[in-house]
């Protein structure tokens, strides 16, 4: 990775659900691409990678998080340059959501839901991944 690599980090965001207590994914929407992803951003310089993820999903979605396994790193060009996003698994462990500029919505899905509803399909690996590393942790 060199110095024109944009570093970012995120997280797949869970919980149980509270009518069932099936898998559910946080997905959120950012009005200004129109899209649906996990939750993730840009690292501040110097910022650790993972408490980079935790603090957008803190800023995304409202939830505290409680970290897990890290999952695959996902690479892929934006405008030109080398993005590398760095995953981890997250619990949520309560929080609120409120709407803004940057994320305007928030939906707990099911996996396969999740799946369907990801605009980039790269984003839909993490979602198995996380499902693996939930069944063999």
């Amino acid at each position: 990775m060199d110095d024109t690599t944009v570093r970012a980090a995120g997280c797949v965001l869970w919980r149980r659900s509270p009518r069932d207590g099936g898998l559910e994914i946080c997905l959120v929407h950012r009005p200004r691409y129109g899209d649906w992803s996990h939750p993730k951003g840009k690292l501040k310089r110097g910022e650790d990678a993972l408490a980079g993820a935790l603090r957008e999903v803190a800023e995304e979605t409202g939830q505290r998080a409680e970290p897990g396994a890290e999952l695959p790193t996902l690479r892929y060009p934006v405008a030109g340059r080398p993005k590398e996003v760095r995953y981890w698994a997250a619990e949520a462990a309560g929080g609120r959501f409120v709407p803004g500029d940057e994320v305007d919505r928030v939906l707990w899905l099911s996996p396969g839901a999740a799946r369907e509803r990801l605009t980039q399909p790269r984003d839909r690996d993490l979602v198995d991944a996380l499902t693996r590393s939930l069944e063999h942790p």
